[in-house]
């Protein structure tokens, strides 16, 4: 990056230092932070509202529709989350495949499952093998994304349900003794209250998710994982910047990051806490009304 970086023969030092930490490779590896962020901001909404539909699906009065919803949670909590990771990745990838192949090649002959292969025509492949580097990359980051909504929003699902019946029915009774019907009852009363209940577990939930983001590393993202093994890994004198094992030092400096986004979590969760529990019927809110009288 710097002019003088570019012999790291003649460097020593603090030199040697910066222009090894600001080297392409490393660059590369600082947007891979980025990537983990991205994947957190993009995924908990997503994972909010499969779980929120889930929960709807759960308490439903249709037989099918309830039976989805609870063998969703069930099933999906009771797996562990590994084994869903690595199933849902080549599962979503070959759907996909499948419903392109069916769309694009309707007159294809030849079975698509060949022994252990799953072999379509080239026009339903994703990504196309003339696609460039980056659409492959942001693929395999979506379909990463998908898997991680799947798994966190049947954790979701649970935990909104447990919000939605913790609403006392006394209330919802009420609203319905007024004249509103099962519908305004529930966005207007049920819906607004029980994030009050359901904030605990979701909170929970969040930081689950923020530790499973190194699993990024086993469905093929380069994320931070994968660049902390990579460059910390005992480099020869083949290499530019030759050293001994420093991985112990890059997943530190990945222990410090993990520990700070779990701090600025909390304090934003304690924050929208207190927000919440703001003249609702609980111990939070008893306390905040005490406290201001």
């Amino acid at each position: 990056m710097f002019s003088n970086c570019s012999d790291p023969d003649l460097l020593d030092g603090l030199a040697w230092v910066a222009c090894y930490l600001t080297n392409g490779k490393h660059l590369v590896a600082y947007t891979s932070f980025g990537t983990v962020l991205l994947l957190l901001a993009i995924t908990a909404p997503i994972s909010l509202a499969f779980g929120f539909g889930g929960a709807i699906a759960a308490r439903s009065r249709i037989a099918p529709l309830r039976w989805f919803g609870q063998a969703y949670t069930a099933i999906v909590r009771g797996v562990p989350d590994i084994l869903f990771f690595l199933f849902f990745v080549i599962a979503l990838d070959q759907a996909f495949e499948w419903m392109r192949h069916q769309a694009f090649c309707p007159n294809w002959v030849e079975p698509i499952r060949q022994g252990n292969d799953f072999v379509v025509c080239t026009a339903a492949k994703l990504p196309l093998s003339t696609s460039p580097q980056w659409v492959h990359e942001v693929y395999g980051f979506l379909l990463a994304v998908l898997t991680f909504a799947i798994v966190f929003g049947a954790f979701a699902a649970n935990v909104l349900f447990g919000a939605m019946r913790a609403v006392p029915v006394a209330q919802i009774e009420t609203a319905q003794a007024y004249g509103m019907t099962e519908r305004q009852s529930f966005w207007r009363i049920l819906v607004p209250q029980m994030w009050v209940f359901a904030l605990p577990g979701l909170s929970n939930l969040w930081l689950i998710l923020v530790k499973a983001t190194p699993l990024l590393f086993l469905l093929g993202v380069e994320d931070i994982v994968y660049w902390a093994r990579e460059l910390g890994g005992t480099k020869g004198q083949i290499f530019a910047y030759p050293h001994p094992d420093w991985r112990l030092w890059y997943f530190l400096g990945l222990l410090v990051f993990y520990l700070a986004l779990t701090q600025v979590s909390e304090v934003v969760l304690r924050r929208l806490s207190i927000r919440l529990s703001r003249g609702q019927a609980t111990f939070a809110g008893e306390a905040q009304r005490k406290a201001a009288a």
